[in-house]
C-alpha cells in the first residue's frame, strides 16, 4: 500500500495530477478540496494516499489532510458509495461540513452535491453517523492557465465530478473567469451551485 507521497507537481488537470517522485510519474485523481491547496506546477507537495485496485485499474486518490483520507475511505464503507461518488463528495463540502450535515441530518445541504439524491444522503447520515460516533479519531482537521484554458479546464472537471457537460457549463459561465486559475474557477463555479 502506497500510504503518501512527496515529490513535485508536474502537472494538474482537476480533478487529476501528476506528482514527480524522484522521477517517477505518479498520476493521482484528488478532490478539489486539495487542489485549493496545491502550490504551482513545480511546486513541493506531500500526498496522503489510497489505492484502488479494481478489475480494470488501478486508481491512486491524493489528499491534503489525514482527515480527508479518513473520510473518503469511511465514504467507501456506505452501501452505493463508490471512489468517484466519494471524490465528489469531499469536493462539495469540506471534512467539517460534511461532519456538520451528518450530525445535524442536514439532507438539504448533502443533495447539493452532484449525485447525491435524497434516498443516498439519508443513507449517508444513517451510516456516517454511526461511523463518526465509532471513530476514536475526529474527522476534522494553484497554478494559473490562460483564462479561456481555465474555463475549459474547470468546466471539464465539473463534468469529471458528476455535472452534466451543459450544466458544467452554465456554471463556468455564471462565474468571473478573468485572470483565475482553474481551481478558482471551480472553487466559485462549486459555491454558486451550493446556494
Amino acid at each position: 500500500m502506497i500510504g503518501f507521497l512527496k515529490g513535485v507537481i508536474a502537472a494538474k488537470h482537476p480533478p487529476t495530477l501528476l506528482v514527480d517522485v524522484n522521477g517517477v510519474g505518479y498520476e493521482l485523481e484528488a478532490p478539489m478540496s486539495t487542489f485549493y491547496t496545491l502550490p504551482d506546477l513545480g511546486g513541493r507537495v506531500e500526498l496522503f494516499t489510497h489505492l484502488v485496485i479494481r478489475d480494470d485499474a488501478h486508481v491512486l486518490y491524493g489528499f491534503a489532510t489525514g482527515a480527508e483520507r479518513q473520510l473518503f475511505r469511511g465514504l467507501l464503507k456506505v452501501s452505493g458509495i463508490g471512489a468517484r461518488m466519494a471524490l465528489a463528495i469531499l469536493s462539495g463540502t469540506s471534512v467539517e461540513g460534511f461532519v456538520q450535515c451528518v450530525q445535524s441530518g442536514d439532507v438539504a445541504s448533502l443533495t447539493r452535491i452532484p449525485g447525491i439524491g435524497r434516498k443516498t444522503a439519508e443513507r449517508l447520515i444513517v451510516e456516517m453517523r454511526d461511523r463518526l460516533e465509532a471513530s476514536a479519531t475526529p474527522m476534522s482537521a494553484g497554478g494559473a492557465a490562460a483564462p479561456a484554458r481555465a474555463g475549459d479546464e474547470a468546466r471539464d472537471a465539473l463534468v469529471a465530478l458528476g455535472y452534466k457537460p451543459a450544466e458544467a457549463q452554465r456554471l463556468v459561465r455564471t462565474v468571473e473567469t478573468d485572470g483565475r486559475s482553474t481551481e478558482e474557477i471551480i472553487r466559485a463555479a462549486l459555491q454558486a451551485a451550493a446556494r
